[in-house]
């Protein structure tokens, strides 16, 4: 056992032995932010989790049950946060039962789904949660019997003394609600764990494949009127006018609102209502020019050569580095547009009344969107009451609320309970898209060395933030540098799974591949020797371990088979760090009737301790398929402000046919879990740029990968021809 050098408020851990069910709630904030004056509730029948904090529930059974605060959006942390308590409160798995806590502001300070930061924030706090409980109940159990706690031993919900004599949880816990609250606890050293590190089962598993109520598009209640939303066809276009009678006409329709720069239609059901959003007829106008995609090219590669940038980083002289050198390589890559395509469209319900605004439905930032509407609607804070349901996919597209403002907005007009719901096409051309990117990279080489770096990024509406120029190579060559420049768009941009780094990592690791070859030297090797440099930095600024990198880059290589492949598998090797986790990946493609297939990609990573392997493996191979399916075939264009695509007949996805086998491996160790809902994705793309530049012979430089090699295919048969 290893005692904990976090140190809890005695008022911050919340018991009762009021309740009407039997048993005791008691929990820890998952963030370490408890406040002492929160109350816990007292009897759960009627509890309506507004005055959750993080609570176990054991009943006189001994049953368990753990409430999850954070969303799942299909990342696992409603299964994997409740095993850290249910491993240091020492229960059987399969006697606890999980369930989807609330939004509370008093109580909780990160209830956000974003960034691969659930577990990595969790660690410490759950477990600490599960191990005062456990030792309040050994302390109940000792004064019992009239022995010293320190002689008790816990199993699965069984407390022993040193006679052999046994307790169940559940005959203890209203002696336990009583006790004083331990201040200091002893954690599990991960040598004794017995959930942390198993495999587990989705929670949710069985109420997914059995259909049962679980996502936002799932919720009704009595009276819910449903909305469909009119929006500009075209960003950077306002509603001039518009005609609703037809409309109004249609069958099931309740009422036509206005609002904002939109129009919304509310029906009986949601085919109703967005049959007569169809019938409605609206002018549009714009102010100025509409944005295309062939102007923003133009404009990108401008701001990469030009002056007008940010310097995010500058160590030594990189000027002075590529004046004295013997060969400089440059290139520019660039990325499209991306849309989320959530499996679930966006949807939200609202309730607004004079005493509250009720909200339910599918949210990565329930706190902020939820102070968010009370600003907009000039209500308080404390008014907003927001259930949160599980998510059909988030990718970051949830990080935004605009949709769940939108039914506050309807249902505060009309003053009914409104469900707004998006078709396919509303989702796709109403979308907070990835930003469209380029980067320009130079390397300056000096009697064979690299001497000097140089990275630009130009970007829709901003890209870059501080921790990116501080990833590797950072610290690895001595005179380098970062600078960013952006365009400012009325096409909205923002977060899309694994941001900033889901496209530059494919940018500076098919770079590295190119400088290896520049060089003549073994590319693997070429950066292993440059984290060398690296190993016992004093700059606090660097984010990566030089020597966890290099953990995974070795196993990579040798669990890939790197170099000793048959001729007909071409191998591309890429290595990255990013949401404080560090991957490495191998593709193999091979030629198949003249075309380039990803057969197989062999995936390491070093995330720290993982918590629930099958769901890891999941996150993880799911991140390499996405990463590789937007690579080779994600493209999104505007013409005058218009999205080229608005469905999935005209947006290319990877197929499940093209998925290739994901062999996945984690570095073992005892560091804390770090995150991986992310960061196997950015790797990926360059992986199978560096082997189809292998099998092909033809470098990548843009993305989707396979419009690249058609476009290069027609310029070959046109110059044979």
């Amino acid at each position: 056992m290893s005692t904990s050098k976090i140190a809890f408020s005695r008022r911050g851990f919340i018991r009762t032995s009021t309740l009407a069910s039997g048993g005791i709630l008691i929990g820890f904030n998952l963030f370490n932010s408890c406040k002492p004056n929160a109350k816990p509730p007292v009897d759960l029948a009627q509890l309506d989790y507004k005055d959750f904090n993080a609570f176990i529930k054991i009943a006189e059974n001994g049953a368990v049950t753990i409430f999850s605060p954070n969303p799942e959006i299909g990342q696992g942390v409603k299964t994997a946060m409740p095993m850290l308590i249910a491993e240091e409160l020492d229960v059987a798995w399969n006697n606890v039962y999980v369930v989807q806590g609330d939004l509370d502001t008093v109580n909780y300070q990160r209830q956000v789904a974003g960034g691969s930061q659930s577990i990595r924030f969790g660690w410490e706090p759950l477990r600490q949660t599960g191990a005062t409980a456990r030792q309040m109940l050994v302390n109940a159990a000792a004064a019992r019997w009239g022995v010293d706690a320190s002689e008790c031993t816990t199993h699965e919900g069984v407390i022993t003394n040193a006679k052999g004599e046994t307790l169940g949880y559940g005959e203890v816990v209203a002696d336990a609600a009583v006790l004083e609250v331990p201040e200091n606890v002893s954690l599990k050293d991960s040598k004794d764990f017995k959930i942390i590190g198993t495999d587990a089962t989705n929670v949710d598993m069985d109420k997914i494949i059995t259909g049962k109520p679980l996502f936002g598009l799932d919720y009704k209640t009595e009276g819910m009127v449903y909305a469909s939303v009119l929006r500009p066809p075209a960003f950077g276009q306002t509603l001039e006018s518009y005609d609703d009678t037809a409309a109004r006409a249609s069958e099931n329709v309740i009422d036509i609102i206005k609002f904002d720069n939109k129009i919304a239609v509310l029906a009986k059901d949601t085919w109703s209502a967005m049959k007569a959003k169809k019938a409605l007829v609206a002018q549009w106008k714009a102010d100025e020019e509409l944005e295309s995609t062939e102007d923003h090219d133009k404009i990108l590669l401008a701001l990469l050569e030009g002056n007008d940038v940010d310097v995010l980083r500058a160590d030594g002289d990189v000027k002075k580095a590529f004046a004295q050198a013997d060969k400089i390589l440059e290139r520019t890559y660039e990325a499209p547009f991306l849309p989320h395509n959530c499996m679930e469209p966006m949807n939200f319900f609202a309730h607004v009344t004079p005493e509250k605004i009720f909200l339910v439905g599918p949210i990565q930032t329930p706190q902020g969107t939820a102070a968010g509407i009370a600003a907009s609607l000039g209500r308080k804070p404390e008014e907003v009451h927001l259930k949160m349901t599980r998510m059909g996919g988030g990718f970051g597209r949830r990080l935004y609320g605009d949709f769940a403002v939108e039914a506050a907005t309807i249902s505060n007009i009309s003053k009914k309970p409104v469900k707004v719901v998006f078709s396919r096409e509303d989702d796709m051309t109403d979308g907070i898209y990835r930003p469209a990117s380029k980067y320009k990279i130079r390397a300056s080489i000096k009697d064979g060395q690299i001497t000097g770096y140089h990275l630009t990024e130009a970007a829709i509406n901003g890209n870059m933030y501080g921790l990116i120029p501080n990833f590797f190579p950072a610290g690895a060559i001595e005179n380098y540098q970062v600078d960013a420049a952006n365009y400012q768009s009325k096409i909205t941009t923002g977060a899309w799974r694994a941001p900033y780094t889901n496209f530059l990592a494919f940018a500076e690791q098919s770079f590295f591949d190119e400088l290896a070859d520049e060089l003549q030297i073994d590319r693997v090797q070429m950066r292993l020797d440059l984290l060398q440099k690296v190993k016992g930095t004093t700059d606090d600024r660097i984010q990566y371990s030089p020597e966890r990198l290099e953990g995974v880059i070795k196993m990579a290589v040798e669990k890939s088979g790197w170099g000793n492949k048959p001729d007909h598998i071409y191998q591309g090797f890429s290595a990255y760090y990013c949401h404080n986790s560090h991957v490495a990946e191998v593709a193999d493609v091979v030629m198949e009737n003249g075309e380039p297939v990803v057969k197989k990609v062999t995936c390491v990573i070093d995330c720290g301790i993982v918590v629930n392997p099958l769901g890891a493996r999941n996150q993880a191979e799911g991140g390499v398929v996405d990463g590789i399916g937007h690579a080779m075939y994600g493209d999104f264009t505007f013409k005058n402000g218009v999205p080229s695509s608005k469905n999935f007949d005209t947006y290319r996805l990877i197929r499940m046919k093209e998925a290739p086998l994901v062999e996945t491996h984690f570095i073992q160790n005892n560091l804390a879990p770090t995150g991986l809902g992310e960061p196997t994705l950015p790797p990926a793309g360059a992986a199978v740029a560096n082997a189809l530049k292998a099998a092909t012979g033809n470098r990548f430089l843009k993305q989707p990968f396979t419009k690249q090699y058609e476009l290069m295919n027609n310029t070959k048969k046109e110059i044979l021809g």
